[in-house]
């Protein structure tokens, strides 16, 4: 019995000294390049900036914008914001308020329309400029808003919907002066 426990053993410690030598053997035959660390080189921003923006040009003034805007062009932009505000004179608000008179209205004031406190809090009127930045980003320009729409990252589009935004009152509100 002793006898086979001894073989048992012997079996096993040859099959495992077998194993590695194999694997040496077969890596000795078959080299491989070492491997690439996943992923890419990535330039540094610093890097990226120099290469891929050229000299930045100057933002046009809101009011040059607002004297080249298409109200026409603005009302079909503002067809997406249909689908939360009202745009006709005493038209019941949405899930957003009735825009119809925006310009210079104080903020948070449309009858019938739950403000959050931050809009509420904001004060005073709906500048052409107030818009403008509102419509950029209305999270940045009133932390806290309800209102879920991202922001509209083109100026030209943004003057074109104030300028919409313009008509929809009795008696619109002059533009400013273009510099």
């Amino acid at each position: 019995m002793l006898l086979l426990d001894y073989r048992v053993y012997g079996a096993l410690f040859g099959a495992i000294l077998f194993a590695l030598f194999l694997g040496i053997f077969s890596d000795a035959l078959v080299t491989s390049r070492k491997a690439n660390p996943p992923g890419w080189d990535l330039p540094s921003g610093a890097e990226t900036a120099k290469k891929t923006a050229p000299a930045a040009a100057a933002a046009v003034p809101l009011p040059t914008l607002l004297a080249k805007a298409d109200a026409d062009k603005g009302k079909t932009l503002t067809k997406v914001c249909a689908t939360c505000h009202s745009f006709d004179k005493g038209a019941a608000a949405k899930a957003g308020p009735n825009l119809y008179g925006v310009v210079e209205r104080p903020k948070g004031s449309e009858a019938g329309f739950s403000y959050s406190d931050a809009m509420k809090g904001k004060g005073g009127k709906w500048t052409f400029a107030d818009l403008d930045t509102f419509i950029t980003s209305p999270k940045t320009f009133v932390s806290g808003t309800k209102m879920g729409f991202g922001g509209e990252p083109d100026a030209g589009k943004r003057a074109d919907i104030i300028a919409y935004l313009r008509t929809l009152s009795e008696n619109p509100v002059p533009l400013p002066a273009a510099q």
